[in-house]
């Protein structure tokens, strides 16, 4: 599983056929010039390796960013202005809803910069440059180590690592591993902290289709929201401060008004959460057959005592409007995700591949004593571990959600201290507190 540690770019050829074709997958920037360049290139793309993705001079991974913990944003101005999805920025529209002023309903715009609204904790990050630090992660590590041992060993690598590349700068480094595990890369990034709302349309429009539309394709919505990135006077990231201006980028995407046509050359750049593409057939069923119908029934039930509430008070309505859409965001995700899963077979298609890679190895006795032990493996752990992950979905969806327990584990986690928690600490949780209990409606909860 790989989490917000890379960027994915999918290409669509827009051909004069009735057929869309498409090539993606898990394309990294640095790695374009090597394996991707050419193939875009023959399919229309008229830019560069380097116009994508570039140390040494703006490129387009300098206008595209992490839009707060995950989604994707592009800036379109040369004053930090930042578009993004309806969805995306859902929570904070809603955060400064009230039924006095329902942002969610009639939508949001500034008419200057001093109307811009900040939105605290929201952040944008930008990837600096990146590099495969494999070779080091890996220094050392060998087939006779416990699993204890090498990890305690690629931690240690990965520490180090990032204290040399974090010295004197103010970046945000971080080192993933691709592949489980087989290669690593370094992410040095640049996180700007004062992000304001500049305008949203009405959910009417930003959420038009609602559940029903969503994870579908086509979705016909006006499913946008803009935001503005505020600098100090060095155009470096602060935290919120009136003082702040806004950012002057060295890359933004110019907004074309000549439109698109049959045969036009199609680029998506951004970033994905996650890759699950080489789960085997057992994860694969375990999934299918046994977590996410546990995982629907329980949301089900969650949307259901939300909805009921939301309809009868304007109030709550409001509070809870971003809860229900992350609740039901991914409860028609999984719903789709176990339909598609069925209609092609996928199941079967990874035992067709696992079937084709167990004749490959036991082909040579040198691979038959290396991978043998695998698949078996993989077979015999995956029933012993699906009640537990089972166990685990059921807390983390019924019991974890359950809003007034995560409350009180912060405090918990203040009483653990005893008599070494500070002031900073209680203030830590007053602000909790504040916010916790702004969106919060004890009747819904329990």
């Amino acid at each position: 599983m790989i989490k917000k540690a890379f960027l994915s770019i999918t290409v669509l050829s827009l051909l004069f056929t009735p057929v869309l074709q498409a090539d993606e997958g898990m394309w990294i920037p640095m790695l374009l010039k090597k394996y991707n360049i050419e193939d875009m290139q023959q399919k229309g793309f008229k830019l560069t390796a380097e116009d994508i993705y570039s140390i040494n001079k703006a490129s387009m991974k300098d206008a595209v960013m992490i839009f707060g913990g995950g989604c994707t944003g592009e800036l379109i101005s040369d004053r930090g202005l930042i578009l993004t999805n309806h969805h995306c920025g859902y929570g904070s529209i809603q955060s400064h809803s009230s039924l006095e002023h329902d942002y969610l309903t009639n939508g949001f715009w500034a008419m200057s910069d001093k109307e811009e609204l900040p939105n605290e904790g929201l952040t944008v990050t930008f990837l600096v440059r990146m590099e495969d630090v494999t070779e080091q992660v890996l220094k050392d590590v060998n087939d006779n180590m416990s699993e204890e041992e090498r990890s305690e060993l690629i931690e240690e690598h990965i520490k180090k690592l990032k204290e040399e590349a974090g010295k004197n700068n103010n970046y945000q480094i971080k080192i993933k591993p691709f592949f489980y595990g087989n290669q690593y890369f370094m992410f040095v990034e640049n996180v700007f902290k004062d992000i304001r709302l500049v305008g949203a349309p009405p959910s009417a429009i930003g959420k038009f289709g609602g559940d029903t539309d969503n994870w579908m394709w086509p979705r016909h919505t006006g499913d946008f929201s803009l935001f503005r990135i505020y600098a100090d006077k060095n155009n470096q990231p602060a935290e919120y401060s009136e003082d702040n201006v806004p950012y002057k980028p060295i890359k933004y995407f110019p907004i074309s008004l000549k439109g698109v046509k049959k045969g036009d050359f199609t680029l998506v750049f951004g970033y994905p959460g996650r890759t699950e593409e080489y789960l085997t057939s057992y994860a694969v069923d375990m999934i299918q057959n046994k977590i996410n119908p546990e995982r629907i029934k329980i949301r089900q039930n969650i949307i259901d005592i939300m909805s009921a509430d939301m309809e009868k008070d304007p109030g709550v309505r409001i509070k809870y409007a971003s809860k229900y859409a992350r609740v039901s965001n991914y409860w028609k995700k999984w719903i789709g995700e176990n339909n598609g899963l069925k209609r092609l077979n996928a199941v079967a298609k990874k035992q067709e591949t696992e079937k084709l890679l167990t004749e490959w190895i036991n082909q040579s006795k040198d691979r038959k004593a290396k991978y043998g032990h695998l698949l078996p493996e993989y077979k015999r752990i995956y029933s012993e571990y699906s009640p537990y992950k089972l166990a685990e979905e059921y807390f983390y969806e019924a019991v974890w959600r359950i809003e007034s327990v995560k409350f009180t584990s912060k405090l918990a986690g203040l009483l653990r201290k005893g008599d070494k928690f500070t002031d900073k600490d209680i203030e830590s949780i007053k602000k909790y507190a504040k916010k916790f209990f702004k969106d919060y409606n004890r009747d819904t909860d329990i």
